[in-house]
């Protein structure tokens, strides 16, 4: 059984960091990309990227240079550290196993993430 579980969201000021995890389970995980994503009042965004076979990464626009997106096989888990948040990254955050720029088939149940002072 497929299965992703996000934690590490909750309410931080801006320009604080924040980690999310994301931890697979029930599929080989070098077959697939893995992403990550919010969904937030304006709409659904794709964060970032990362394929669990060779490590290639890619990342919204706005998020370039501020979140990191790390691949731990090892341990199962997929990271998004944000750093230097701003009030417009607050959403709830998923990750979901499928393509990068492709098609996602298998999704965690999100995990809030706000950027309030």
């Amino acid at each position: 059984q497929v299965q992703l579980v996000e934690s590490g969201g909750g309410l931080v000021q801006p320009g604080e960091s924040l980690t999310l995890s994301c931890v697979a389970s029930g599929f080989t995980l070098e077959d697939y990309d893995i992403g990550w994503f919010r969904q937030a009042p304006g709409g659904e965004q794709t964060v970032a990227c990362i394929s669990m076979s060779d490590g290639v990464t890619s990342y919204l626009d706005s998020v370039k240079g501020r979140f990191t997106i790390i691949r731990d096989n090892a341990k199962r888990t997929i990271y998004l550290q944000m750093d230097s948040l701003k009030p417009e990254d607050t959403a709830v955050y998923y990750c979901a196993r499928g393509r990068c720029g492709g098609i996602y088939t298998d999704w965690g149940q999100g995990t809030q993430v706000t950027v309030s002072s």
